[in-house]
């Protein structure tokens, strides 16, 4: 098929079934650019074109539309299941809606308006104080990297702390995107802290932390590649990381979960690098197949669950795997959103009885404590004052402009953050966009506070050096 007859066609899909583009390539092949790169001239494999073909196979078979057949009120019907599907939380959560980093564009926005991560990175640095490595190394995990743009700025902070100490450090990431974003970030790490692992995984949040997928079949086929870098400078360690492309592009894959609609790994990969002319030096810290333990010296788990997930998924699924990952004085630093803040009051001008967070960190500590049972005993669960434990960050905007005419683009990029962070369904966006009161109120609440912020809720598990 040529790419115009490729495209047709999956324009057609996407606009039978409801979805963005960017989340049928997510879904179909773990890449959200694939279409926009070949509006843009690019090519696709024949596996690639063979994978596109039997995703939109499948869904409307499950949909109960024949290939070909377009009958509307099925088509809308199957277009809110499989947004919805697309939107359920990572690792099997049952419930069908909006996840917080689904869409990639309030996400992206989101991102580069407000000031969320460099605040994370800080608070999660924070913790470097409290911990207590011992050899081999300072053993870090990431429970969801994201585009890197946290770790590498707890990697900079845990050189300047540890600066002659080996790092192992490990991430979780299904998204191929957002992989190659976090790798794109890592030459500079490697250059200035030179003892350094780092390993990237798809796997899920019980098998991550030990590098080993559950189900025996899904373990023998594990892809375990090793790279080591050759060179001293930023430069060589870049161009070796983009020559690992082709080989993302055909491991880091993923489909849709028939039963839940989660993207799911069609193989376990584990990645590893570091520095050659520092093998020597990191033998015992480097990970072997089969000889994996999960021992972390710190354990990131920053917006890992949807909000409005259920207080015990995201107590049985998330945190109480992270916790028993933990090695004697190891300490896992939890953060997610926390509201009351302006831009609830923008959310609640629209839809005055929204309440997204339904789980504070008291309700989710004691669930998590409920679900490890007997193997939470030599856990310390911190729930901290509000003062220590609530923090703010908030939206970038020129100065002075909050004191005068507010700019539309600002309006615009406010009104983003406050629904991205509140997990507000397109549907429901698309009804309230119809008028102007959503402006009108994202315009008072940014007078009434001269700028917008957000408020984010931390917790701390620790296990006992004893």
């Amino acid at each position: 098929m040529s790419a115009e007859e490729i495209l047709k066609e999956v324009s057609s899909f996407c606009r039978e079934a409801h979805l963005a583009e960017s989340t049928f390539g997510r879904l179909a092949v773990n890449d959200g650019k694939l279409i926009a790169r070949l509006r843009s001239g690019g090519r696709v494999t024949t596996d690639t074109l063979d994978r596109l073909h039997v995703f939109m196979k499948r869904h409307r078979a499950e949909r109960g539309v024949a290939v070909g057949d377009r009958p509307v009120a099925v088509a809308h019907q199957a277009g809110r299941r499989s947004m919805a599907a697309a939107a359920a939380a990572a690792d099997g959560e049952p419930e069908r809606e909006f996840r917080f980093f689904d869409n990639r564009q309030k996400y992206l926005l989101f991102v580069n308006t407000c000031s969320e991560k460099q605040v994370v990175a800080g608070r999660v640095s924070d913790e470097l104080a409290n911990i207590h490595p011992s050899p081999p190394s300072v053993r870090v995990f990431d429970a969801g990297i994201g585009d890197g743009t946290v770790l590498t700025r707890v990697m900079r902070s845990m050189h300047a702390r540890f600066p002659t100490m080996p790092f192992y450090v490990v991430g979780k990431e299904i998204s191929l995107e957002d992989v190659r974003l976090a790798l794109e970030k890592m030459p500079d790490r490697f250059y200035e802290h030179p003892a350094t692992v780092l390993v990237l995984t798809n796997m899920y949040y019980a098998e991550a932390p030990w590098l080993t997928a559950r189900d025996p079949a899904a373990a023998h086929t594990t892809v375990w590649k090793e790279v080591a870098l050759h060179g001293n400078s930023s430069h060589e360690f870049e161009e070796q990381i983009a020559e690992l492309q082709p080989f993302l592009d055909q491991n880091w894959t993923a489909h849709s979960s028939a039963k839940t609609g989660n993207p799911v790994y069609d193989r376990p990969v584990v990645l590893v690098l570091y520095r050659d002319d520092r093998r020597f030096l990191l033998d015992s810290a480097l990970p072997r197949r089969g000889q994996i333990r999960a021992d972390y010296d710190l354990v990131i788990a920053s917006q890992p669950y949807r909000a409005r997930a259920s207080t015990a998924f995201k107590a049985k699924r998330v945190v109480a795997p992270l916790a028993q990952a933990l090695r004697q004085g190891g300490r896992l630093i939890g953060i997610h959103s926390w509201g009351n803040d302006p831009g609830m009051e923008i959310i609640h001008a629209v839809w005055p009885d929204e309440n997204p967070f339904v789980t504070d960190r008291h309700a989710l500590l004691k669930a998590v404590k409920q679900e490890l049972g007997s193997a939470g005993r030599e856990l310390t669960f911190k729930v901290n004052s509000d003062a220590r434990s609530i923090f703010r960050y908030g939206m970038h905007a020129m100065p002075g402009e909050m004191s005068g005419a507010i700019g539309t683009s600002t309006l615009f990029a406010a009104w983003n953050a406050a629904v991205y962070v509140a997990q507000v369904e397109d549907e429901r966006l698309s009804e309230a966009q119809k008028g102007d009161a959503y402006i009108k109120a994202t315009d008072a609440v940014l007078k009434k506070h001269g700028g917008l912020w957000f408020n984010d809720e931390s917790y701390v598990i620790s296990r006992r050096r004893d």
